[in-house]
């Protein structure tokens, strides 16, 4: 049995979807589908049911599931142990980050860190909140920066850094373009293009809990996880996005980027930005890369 045989048959059990999977991995999905196939084999187990038009866990591949999860998560784990026993002189910090922080915090940071603390070598681990929180608990990673979920597992310690600035993505042609801010009511009509909540919760609620706040209904054109395809869905007129301020770094041509405007003291619709790691453990390499972030954070939440 193969690590790359579990991690596509957690990729696909997580997406219901062979391409998304396939992409997610870096994979053809022939590949992806043939190491499901090869996995299937070895288990003597159908974990899959396939159709044209979908994907469903079998019951055993449900039951499985957190099996494999597990199993993955302790292997990664070991290959981190082997490195450091491998590389005892180099001090390498395992950090997961959302999609949010890798792009608008990590590279201040590490500016930081090489100027105050040079030995201290960082490895980003890009996740998302769902996949960051069991890695923390299997000690594959040191520290991440995530949304905090709604319900937290009392082994980890949570640290708010800060909310994040949401703005609308929007085609440069649209009326809406032109405004130095746009309100809620301003999109009652419009398409809009949102992630899907299993995979990615606060991100879909950063969309729908201010519709529903503004006694609206948002009107949902297209599903989408990641910040580059829905930047793209909009510059092909697809619809429009509310998305962190940092995914305008991303440079569409064709798609403007206009500050939302929310109500004074609204916190329950804004993306959360929190470092976590496990309660009650000791690291020095850790607690140096925390309390330089903690010194910086002013300036940090000032350019995310």
């Amino acid at each position: 049995m193969e690590l790359l045989q579990l991690k596509c048959y957690l990729a696909v059990a997580e997406e219901l979807h062979f391409g998304r999977a396939a992409r997610r991995l870096d994979m053809l999905p022939a590949s992806l589908g043939r190491k499901i196939t090869q996995l299937e084999e070895r288990l003597d187990t159908r974990l899959f049911q396939r159709t044209t038009r979908s994907v469903a866990l079998t019951e055993a591949g449900s039951t499985l599931l957190e099996d494999a999860r597990s199993l993955v998560e302790q292997i990664e784990a070991f290959e981190g142990r082997v490195r450091e026993i491998r590389e005892p002189e180099t001090a390498v910090l395992r950090v997961g980050a959302i999609d949010s922080a890798a792009a608008g915090l990590m590279p201040q940071l590490l500016q930081i860190l090489r100027r105050e603390a040079p030995r201290i070598e960082v490895q980003i681990i890009e996740q998302k909140t769902i996949r960051l929180l069991p890695k923390l608990l299997s000690g594959g990673l040191d520290v991440a920066f995530c949304r905090p979920p709604d319900v937290r597992d009392p082994r980890l310690q949570f640290r708010t850094l800060f909310f994040e600035t949401a703005v609308v993505a929007l085609p440069e042609s649209h009326p809406l373009a032109g405004r130095a801010s746009i309100a809620i009511r301003d999109l009652a009509d419009e398409p809009l293009i949102v992630p899907d909540r299993r995979s990615r919760p606060h991100s879909h609620d950063l969309t729908i809990k201010q519709f529903l706040d503004a006694g609206l209904t948002a009107r949902i054109a297209q599903v989408a996880d990641e910040k580059q395809t829905i930047v793209n869905l909009v510059a092909a007129g697809t619809g429009l996005a509310i998305v962190p301020r940092w995914t305008s770094r991303l440079q569409v041509p064709g798609v403007s980027f206009v500050p939302l405007d929310l109500p004074d003291g609204t916190t329950r619709s804004k993306l959360i930005l929190a470092a976590a790691w496990t309660r009650g453990t000791r690291d020095q390499m850790r607690d140096t890369f925390l309390e330089i972030l903690e010194r910086h954070l002013p300036a940090l939440e000032a350019t995310a």
